[in-house]
């Protein structure tokens, strides 16, 4: 098969989720004997044009004087011009679809026949807070746009799956993104930090309203454990909400802000260390943080919500709001006795079964061989 990957920032990864699943499934089909393409910004900093025998096509894109927002969609119009212009491609995976919508309408995609376009719907986008309501409408509209031009969907989690069937009546497959279970950490990284292993509870994610920060920080800091063992929150602070953070509970009894960190070996190290770890993430999609710390034996408290639980089941406590944290931190320690060894168990095996790259890899080449066999 000859197959591209669309609206990603390209490979190897050095920015997120997207990227770090087209690398490890392209890099494995191209094990397998498939022809594989990934769309890359001109201005990522991996210049050559092949990358573990991936052909990297390096286009044009604006984001870096338009801001991302905007430039994404002259960069996903280019690319999807390029893979039909130039290229005789089989299968077009379409990472996200946000941007790509007015080049999906402008191509006609819906009426190709061939190659055969494949997106994935990543999560509830018209949710995310950080958006206004006009910005939220429009997302909404691309949705319902997107579900009406594609050929085929793809739900990285079982609830978005529903939610499309419900909401539109139309099927979608299940195909997640992966994780690693590693051996490498390194307690010595935690001085970098100011930490001890297992002597603080951990926070990664984007600092934005709907990954539930504050509900955590709220729960924290009216629990018994407040000031015991610190929160220490990873991601970037220069966001609008992460500012606001930052301002408001900064100086609070055991709130620690470290910011971003991108080295990989260092991050799975505070993860395996942690005490517990807060995922809070709520609107849609299996979240590739969620399955790190899975893979990385994290104990985790999980916001309550269709998508986080379709993924951990019964292996996390959940919480709605910040007096269920607040409850769950002052009965940790018995908490802990009871399950920590059985929920790190039961996601490290959820991980090995459904999650590692090897058997993604495996599964998105049937996904793509059923889809050509269902076109001849």
């Amino acid at each position: 098969m000859k197959i591209a990957f669309i609206s990603t920032r390209g490979i190897p990864n050095n920015y997120g989720g997207f990227e770090q699943f087209a690398e490890y499934i392209s890099v494995g089909l191209v094990k397998r004997g498939h022809e594989v393409v990934v769309y890359s910004p001109h201005f990522h900093p991996y210049k050559k044009d092949n990358y573990k025998g991936v052909r990297i096509k390096h286009i044009y894109s604006p984001e870096t004087w338009m801001g991302s927002s905007v430039g994404s969609f002259f960069y996903d119009f280019a690319s999807l011009r390029d893979a039909l212009k130039k290229e005789k491609f089989d299968i077009i995976y379409e990472a996200g679809y946000t941007s790509i919508v007015p080049a999906y309408i402008w191509f006609n995609v819906k009426n190709i026949k061939y190659p055969i376009f494949t997106t994935n719907m990543d999560g509830l986008e018209y949710k995310r807070t950080k958006f206004n309501k006009w910005v939220r409408k429009f997302i909404f509209w691309e949705e319902r746009t997107t579900v009406k031009h594609s050929h085929y969907l793809i739900a990285d989690n079982m609830g978005i799956h529903d939610y499309y069937k419900e909401k539109y009546g139309k099927e979608s497959t299940f195909l997640a993104y992966g994780a690693d279970i590693h051996d490498d950490y390194d307690e010595s990284v935690l001085e970098e930090y100011g930490l001890k292993a297992h002597d603080y509870y951990l926070v990664i994610a984007r600092l934005e309203p709907e990954n539930n920060i504050e509900m955590a920080i709220e729960g924290y800091l009216k629990s018994d454990e407040c000031g015991k063992k610190p929160l220490v929150i990873v991601g970037k602070t220069n966001t609008p909400h992460g500012k606001y953070l930052v301002e408001q509970y900064g100086n609070k009894n055991g709130i620690r802000f470290l910011g971003g960190i991108y080295d990989f070996k260092k991050i799975n190290s505070v993860r395996y260390f942690s005490y517990a770890y807060f995922h809070g993430h709520s609107v849609g999609g299996t979240n590739p943080s969620l399955l790190e710390a899975m893979a990385s034996s994290c104990y985790i408290l999980a916001h309550d919500n269709i998508f986080n639980k379709a993924v951990l089941k019964e292996n996390a406590h959940y919480y709605a709001n910040s007096d269920d944290v607040k409850n769950l931190l002052n009965d940790i320690e018995n908490l802990g006795k009871n399950n920590r060894d059985k929920f790190i168990e039961g996601n490290l095996t959820e991980i090995r079964e459904e999650y590692s790259w090897e058997k993604l890899v495996d599964k998105h080449e049937k996904y793509f061989m059923s889809l050509l066999a269902q076109k001849r």
